[in-house]
């Protein structure tokens, strides 16, 4: 199976007051620490999906993980939608499915993602980590449900669709709470 990530960082940061995928985090910038995630993952590629700020945040991909391709999303103004539609066109044909993660996101804990992966080498339509009874990041997408994340417009993601897959869905307890942490806010940064 030939299983990508997508990389979503095309965001202003409105709320952190601009540029948070590049504020520094554990000694890295926020999206180094997204990206270290992606790349320790047993996948076929990373795309990283830039948008505002594009320059910047692609040249600190680059940087630090040469083999991220790094793609410009036209239309990221729209919200995550546009960033998720992006990084799934970008994605070769043979692609059996996805592993969504958010450039926001900086302590994915890696021992989650070959759960996540091995969840949709067994078949099911799409995985979630969970930690205190909430959904997590990031989520595995089988390819059959690339067509329903094209389908999504604005600035939401996924949560919707994969609530209607009910039992289908499968859910990973992880080991902690990094698959709920977010830097929204410059305060997050020391939380």
């Amino acid at each position: 199976m030939a299983i990508y990530a997508v990389v979503l960082a095309a965001g202003t940061g409105r709320r952190f007051g601009g540029g948070k995928l590049l504020a520094s985090y554990a000694g890295a910038s926020v999206l180094e620490g997204a990206l270290a995630a992606a790349v320790t993952a047993p996948l076929a590629g990373v795309v990283l999906v830039t948008g505002a700020r594009s320059d910047a945040v692609a040249a600190v991909a680059r940087r630090a993980f040469p083999a991220v391709r790094v793609i410009y999303a036209a239309e990221w103004a729209e919200g995550m939608a546009a960033s998720l539609r992006a990084g799934i066109a970008a994605f070769p044909p043979n692609a059996s499915g996805a592993l969504v993660f958010l450039g926001d996101m900086p302590r994915v804990p890696v021992s989650i993602l070959p759960l996540l992966v091995g969840a949709l080498k067994d078949g099911s339509p799409a995985a979630v980590p969970t930690f205190d009874g909430q959904f997590g990041h990031p989520v595995a997408f089988a390819a059959s449900l690339f067509p329903d994340l094209a389908a999504i417009t604005g600035d939401k993601g996924a949560r919707g669709m994969l609530e209607r897959l009910g039992e289908a869905l499968v859910r990973i307890p992880a080991p902690d709470d990094g698959v709920l942490f977010d830097v929204d806010t410059r305060d997050d940064l020391t939380r």
